[in-house]
């Protein structure tokens, strides 16, 4: 689903607010989102899931044109463990 389908779906459902008032939400509701996951490291929404912060080790990789050995940095990334609820929906 891409975000005007989740924009157009909502607005079906609730059509009090018009697309560009619906696109603020959401908008607004991601950038909080992630603000939270930066700040406290996981965001949790009972019923749909938890968004945790990974921590991905260094590593020894390869280069796909050359082949070549490369050292591939540590990083962080955000993982997703779905509710109990959300995996049965599925």
């Amino acid at each position: 689903m891409t975000k005007a389908e989740l924009i157009e779906k909502v607005q079906r459902e609730h059509s009090a607010l018009s697309k560009r008032q619906l696109a603020l939400v959401v908008d607004a509701v991601f950038e909080n989102l992630a603000k939270g996951i930066r700040k406290d490291k996981r965001f949790s929404m009972p019923g749909f899931g938890t968004f945790v912060v990974k921590r991905r080790a260094g590593r020894v990789g390869r280069d796909p044109r050359t082949g070549a050995e490369i050292q591939i940095a540590p990083t962080k990334t955000v993982g997703f463990k779905p509710a109990p609820e959300l995996k049965k929906a599925l």
